[in-house]
């Protein structure tokens, strides 16, 4: 069978505009694949608690980082143990030392990588754009639990800690909405 050099000429058209689509989307695919799984250490976000809560208890180590920008942040505790199902609550604070204001964002994992699947997160202060004021202190609530369904994986069932770990990174040159108002749990409280 014989292709006209129109059918080849629409054939890698066709291939061309669908690479060039599959570009654009592979971070966002990518992100979602990550927070469906909880591949790479990606948490995932519930609506609600499980209704059973375990007697094992499992360690939660929280992490604090900043990249590129002057802020002070860190974890309110080290460390929190808390029963396979149960709701956590830990708060971290920012603090912007500086005379001027300062936009970020956090991005967030857990080690070990395997663990992410299990680690769910029902409010959380990552992925939305803050600005913090010159001198102004915030504490960032994180509400959060493991999953029963630990205990049927053979390899994460053997866990006795998880970290959770947060990253503040400068986002002058991000172009998403903007958050400067605490909002619920879910975002910044000030503290009075």
């Amino acid at each position: 069978m014989k292709l006209s050099n129109v059918t080849i000429g629409l054939i890698a058209a066709g291939v061309f505009t669908g690479m060039l689509g599959l570009a654009f989307m592979a971070e966002p695919l990518y992100k979602s694949f990550c927070q469906v799984t909880g591949f790479g250490g990606t948490t995932r976000i519930a609506t609600r608690a499980p209704k059973e809560i375990l007697d094992q208890e499992i360690t939660v180590r929280f992490d604090a980082n900043v990249a590129d920008t002057p802020l002070t942040f860190r974890p309110l505790q080290r460390d929190q143990v808390v029963k396979i199902g149960q709701h956590g609550l830990a708060f971290f604070e920012v603090e912007n030392p500086t005379d001027r204001p300062i936009r970020v964002i956090a991005s967030y994992n857990v080690t070990p990588h395997f663990a992410g699947p299990y680690f769910y997160k029902l409010e959380c202060f990552c992925f939305e754009e803050r600005v913090i004021a010159p001198h102004e202190s915030k504490k960032l609530p994180v509400v959060y639990f493991i999953s029963p369904d630990i205990i049927d994986d053979h390899v994460a069932n053997q866990l006795e800690t998880i970290t959770l770990s947060y990253t503040f990174f400068d986002s002058t040159e991000y172009k998403g909405p903007l958050k400067q108002q605490a909002q619920g749990a879910a975002n910044s409280a000030t503290p009075g």
